[in-house]
């Protein structure tokens, strides 16, 4: 196992840890372990399939398309 030393962490970040940690039932080091296995080890999501998904869980959504006016500009690479 490896040791891991955190400086200059945030009161506040720190009494909330320990929080949860009150709430879990374990130490402060316990909790923080818990706490980097579970984001570190989660499986990558593909953002736009979260989206698609949370959408798609709402009964979807309806977006307005409006019409395009403007003409393509051209550039001058000159």
């Amino acid at each position: 196992m490896s040791t891991l030393t955190i400086r200059q962490l945030d009161e506040r970040t720190h009494a909330r840890l320990r929080g949860r940690a009150a709430e879990h039932g374990r130490s402060v080091e316990a909790e923080v372990r818990a706490i980097l296995d579970a984001v570190v080890n989660r499986p990558e999501r593909n953002f736009l399939l979260s989206l698609h998904e949370s959408m798609a869980e709402v009964g979807g959504i309806d977006l307005e398309v409006s019409e395009r006016t403007d003409q393509p500009r051209t550039v001058d690479l000159s």
